[in-house]
């Protein structure tokens, strides 16, 4: 979802760049990834580094591995990456090392909890990045906070949104309601995958009765990260959650029939970064399940709100919700589906 509309604005610059796009398999499951590609229309990578899976280190270690041969082969110029994840960091370091310039799409952004992984992805990329582009104001503060120079950063705002501004046409056309038998505004959509929430017992056990207690005012439809599945079968929970009665579990959907899903739903239910941006666009009510954010405009101007695990916050914001008084929000300065556009501009400066 960052990756395409760069991809699409620097072939449609008048000036001649020549860019290769690297998957560096770090998301290696087809309904994770590459179903993505093709919902979106990214070309087919040019090079792809079949990282897999592994634990953090692991995984970050053999990013950086494959990623040093291909710097060594292709001598860019600079390397854009995108995001938070592990493949992020991966990358930034290993050409960082190689004296390659390293520009970071979403920088600035801090939940200031570095028990999340993303957070300390996010504060050494963005430490070693010689172009830092900005989707929200609260990035600027953070960065200058950190020292990084004023010349560095580039507030451009968000290309999540514009992915889902330049997709709305298919998304409308999405038959997934049919498909799953749903009634716009009917339901609720839910989405969990980080480890804070999934990964012990204890935690989905009261996920669980968060879900009981939410299906029995709403159905939840409850796209299933295949983690989450496991984990749920590994702590013996199976019995529990295929025992609720107005949920529905589905496996993850491609980009365009979710973004259909959550565009039509009541609220959405979910801990991660990217729904709580474009719920705020689609002008869905959005509960968070954390206890921090490094999207802090999606709450104070959008339609989002923390709510950890707490059953008492979900409760009075679903009652809220479905009375018709919950907050109806705005949407952020810059998400107007050209941030894409003000890199590629900026790049045409910045590589001269």
């Amino acid at each position: 979802m960052k990756v395409g509309p760069l991809l699409r604005e620097f072939r449609e610059h008048k000036r001649d760049f020549l860019v290769k796009l690297v998957h560096t398999g770090q998301h290696y499951d087809f309904k994770m990834s590459e179903v993505f590609f093709r919902d979106l229309g990214i070309p087919k990578p040019n090079i792809y580094l079949g990282a897999g899976s592994g634990s953090h280190a692991i995984q970050t270690a053999k990013v950086m591995i494959a990623f040093e041969k291909v710097l060594i082969q292709e001598k860019p110029n600079w390397i854009i990456v995108v995001g938070d994840v592990n493949s992020t960091l991966a990358c930034s370091v290993v050409a960082s090392k190689m004296g390659v310039k390293v520009a970071h799409v979403e920088a600035g952004l801090r939940s200031y909890d570095r028990s999340m992984p993303e957070e300390i992805n996010r504060i050494v990329t963005d430490s070693l990045s010689d172009a830092l582009f900005v989707s929200e104001p609260s990035g600027l503060v953070n960065l200058k906070k950190e020292g990084i120079a004023a010349s560095k950063i580039f507030l451009v705002g968000n290309v999540m949104i514009d992915t889902l501004l330049y997709q709305m046409s298919k998304i409308d056309k999405s038959p997934i309601l049919n498909t799953l038998n749903l009634e716009p505004k009917e339901y609720a959509v839910l989405t969990l995958h980080r480890p804070s929430n999934v990964d012990a017992r204890h935690t989905l056990l009261e996920i669980y009765r968060i879900l009981k207690e939410t299906s029995a005012k709403i159905k939840v439809v409850y796209s299933i990260h295949p983690r989450t599945r496991k984990t749920i079968s590994a702590h013996g929970l199976d019995t529990q959650f295929n025992g609720l009665k107005n949920v529905l579990r589905i496996d993850p959907l491609g980009y365009v029939d979710f973004i259909k899903l959550v565009k039509r739903s009541c609220f959405a239910l979910t801990d991660s970064g990217g729904i709580q941006e474009e719920t705020t666009v689609l002008k869905v009510p959005c509960l968070t399940m954390r206890e921090n954010t490094e999207r802090p405009v999606t709450i104070t101007e959008g339609t989002n709100a923390l709510v950890g695990r707490s059953h008492q916050k979900i409760v009075r914001y679903t009652h809220q919700i479905l009375a018709g008084i919950f907050k109806q929000g705005k949407t952020p300065k810059l998400w107007d589906g050209k941030a894409a556009q003000r890199i590629v501009k900026i790049f045409d400066k910045l590589s001269v």
